[in-house]
């Protein structure tokens, strides 16, 4: 593999980024035909505020008011070789861990991948339940209705999940996962094809979110929160440090409305830290940042009107 790549054992011949497979993938069910039956107060997640993945989770955490039902970690925002840690200020209250790794290894004493954020533990069980966001996510939106959740909150709803899988799939491909491909790519074939792919995706969904208020239906879903949190980093860290610099999203006529108004919703301002999502790219990724300076800016006002609500839902 390339010894320049940030992620060697993520990066092919060609120089471009593959994301490693989850791990973990055990559900949390609502009526118990799961070996993780859903109770209050059993599961944990651990988070990391930087991390766009991990947040979807506290997103939907947060909106299905499950605060006092899960309960959460936050790990250091500064990682280095031996992965995400619990230092001074980021402690771990459910097992004292000093290190997530050491959640891996309790889980399979012989994991020996890159170690992700988020992770669903289950207390009872001590061990990893679940570390793919976008599963995680699924199990908070239903499998807790029963044991606290706000069951008034549905963010996959049966009649628009058919058209919610398509939108995220090739949001995904292209967005969440095309600014990565932009940044740990190796070769300039690789981050030309990606770079070309991203902003082919932002402009038709600048275009789409120009005819209808939200990515699919007349309420925000699923689709949207798994954007939002591309996109609420994109200016302060993807532009420069990931080299997706063809437009920002304060250029979009449609996308920057829309990211504000989704910030503006009840509760998701309270999920953004800049501080750590600034910290985390640029301090941690040492072969892309190599002096580890953190920028300043840029200038953002997520707080101003967004006139959203003249669209169609």
């Amino acid at each position: 593999m390339p010894s320049r790549a940030q992620v060697p054992n993520e990066t092919d011949r060609r120089g471009s980024f593959v994301r490693q497979e989850s791990r973990f993938r055990q559900w949390v069910t609502a009526d118990g035909s799961s070996d993780y039956p859903a109770e209050r107060g059993r599961y944990h997640l651990y988070v990391s505020l930087a991390c766009p993945w991990a947040h979807r989770t506290m997103i939907f955490r947060k909106l299905k008011k499950l605060e006092d039902v899960i309960s959460l970690s936050i790990v250091d925002p500064v990682r280095d070789e031996r992965g995400w840690a619990f230092h001074e200020g980021f402690e771990d209250p459910v097992n004292g861990f000093r290190f997530l790794a050491d959640a891996y290894r309790a889980t399979e004493p012989d994991f020996d991948l890159r170690v992700t954020v988020p992770v669903l533990w289950d207390k009872q069980r001590g061990r990893i339940v679940n570390n793919e966001s976008s599963e995680i996510i699924r199990m908070l939106n239903s499998a807790f209705d029963g044991v606290g959740a706000d069951e008034s909150v549905e963010l996959y709803p049966e009649p628009l999940r058919e058209e919610i899988d398509r939108v995220n799939s090739w949001v995904y491909d292209n967005v969440n996962n095309g600014v990565y491909r932009c940044g740990f790519a190796t070769s300039q074939e690789a981050y030309d094809e990606a770079f070309d792919a991203l902003f082919k995706a932002l402009d038709k969904l600048d275009g789409r979110l120009g005819r209808q208020r939200y990515l699919v239906g007349s309420q925000l879903t699923e689709a949207d929160w798994r954007l939002f949190t591309t996109l609420v980093r994109f200016d302060a860290v993807y532009v420069t440090h990931f080299k997706c610099n063809l437009k920002r999203i304060v250029d979009y006529e449609n996308l920057w409305p829309y990211l504000r108004e989704l910030y503006q919703q009840p509760g998701i301002a309270e999920t953004v830290n800049f501080d750590h999502i600034k910290r985390h790219y640029f301090i941690t990724h040492t072969r892309l940042n190599p002096c580890g300076i953190v920028p300043k800016g840029p200038a953002l006002d997520f707080t101003a009107p967004h006139g959203r609500e003249r669209l169609p839902s």
